[in-house]
């Protein structure tokens, strides 16, 4: 095995054990146990856990945020109005899957209080960057204050997340019939369905 095949073996074990079940439950010990490695091969790579935790933020930003939800916003919808309500059809889809496991950013603030970690930082950072997204989709919607309403609709998705991790498996389309009454008393008009604009 080369040192690249070992890096990701480990990196795709530990994003797949952090993700199902979050970086508290789940220890080095068990991250090179199922990655089939040394602990020489993890601390090669990776100085300490915290190092391979950020690793996997990366790492669920590029696939994710960026491979999924921005990637299949576009492909859904053809306006940024309609894109902003993609995103609650494709939450709506990784709500009903069997093991869904939140959202790794926000379940990491809850877990670390710490404000000075790297890793609370890291996640913090993560989700501006998401809302830095949905501000550019509602400059180009002809949005006002593309400010607030990025925050208004973070907010809609955030909490749609938590509300299906109680176990609302239609969280996303009550929170998409909010945000879709946001959008229309926001522009003035009224808004198709997402799946129309596509």
């Amino acid at each position: 095995m080369t040192t690249a095949d070992a890096r990701e073996r480990i990196l795709s074990t530990a994003y797949r054990l952090f993700c199902a079940h979050g970086t508290r439950a789940v220890g080095i010990d068990r991250v090179i146990a199922e990655a089939g490695v040394a602990k020489m091969s993890v601390y090669r790579h990776f100085r300490s856990k915290d190092d391979l935790v950020l690793a996997v933020l990366d790492r669920r930003a590029e696939v994710w945020t960026q491979g999924w939800v921005q990637a299949e916003t576009a492909a859904r919808a053809s306006t940024p109005a309609g894109q902003l309500l993609a995103i609650f059809e494709i939450f709506d889809e990784w709500f009903r899957r069997p093991g869904f496991e939140g959202c790794t950013f926000i379940n990491l603030l809850l877990e670390i209080s710490d404000t000075d970690s790297a890793i609370h930082q890291r996640s913090r950072e993560h989700l501006r960057l998401i809302r830095q997204f949905l501000r550019g989709l509602a400059q180009d919607a002809g949005v006002r204050d593309p400010d607030l309403f990025a925050r208004q609709w973070h907010i809609l998705m955030k909490g749609s997340i938590v509300a299906a991790g109680e176990g609302d498996v239609d969280a996303a389309l009550r929170a998409q019939a909010m945000g879709r009454l946001l959008l229309e008393h926001t522009l003035g008009r009224p808004v198709l369905a997402a799946a129309t604009l596509a």
